[in-house]
């Protein structure tokens, strides 16, 4: 048996079929996300040790967030949702782990879009469909610590 030579049409139809079956693929991967876990590879929450400083209490005004590092580099968020009481989320997007950033009482993704409420870390726009996790502080001192 002989093979029949190929034309040149079906070369490239076929070459063409085979690299947009690859770039899309590539573009699927590169926006998706697994179960609320960025792409980025950062799942949950960073853990830090208890007691960590992130900034003083007096630095955040109340219904607003300012953005903090833990001991360790990692980004976090810090809000202060009453006179006393604070709350603390993951600075990085869980759409596809971008640093997250504080404007007024909301987070914006400068990655996507994506806008999470600043005192509770719900999603309040897409694309990013999970809350960011929360990090375990509390008011010691005058100081917002992790806890």
């Amino acid at each position: 048996m002989t093979a029949e030579p190929l034309s040149r049409r079906t070369v490239l139809t076929t070459g063409a079929a085979v690299a947009g079956a690859a770039v899309g693929a590539v573009a699927l991967t590169a926006c998706g996300s697994s179960a609320g876990t960025p792409s980025g590879g950062q799942a949950g929450a960073p853990a830090a040790s208890p007691g960590q400083p992130l900034t003083a209490l007096a630095d955040i005004q109340v219904g607003q967030a300012k953005a903090a590092k833990t001991a360790d580099g990692k980004d976090v968020i810090v809000a202060r949702t009453a006179e006393t009481t604070v709350a603390a989320f993951s600075a990085i997007c869980t759409h596809q782990g971008c640093t997250v950033a504080p404007q007024g009482a909301e987070l914006h993704c400068p990655c996507h879009g994506s806008v999470f409420d600043a005192l509770t870390g719900a999603v309040k726009k897409g694309p990013a469909s999970s809350p960011l996790p929360a990090v375990a502080v509390k008011v010691d001192n005058g100081q917002v610590v992790t806890s």
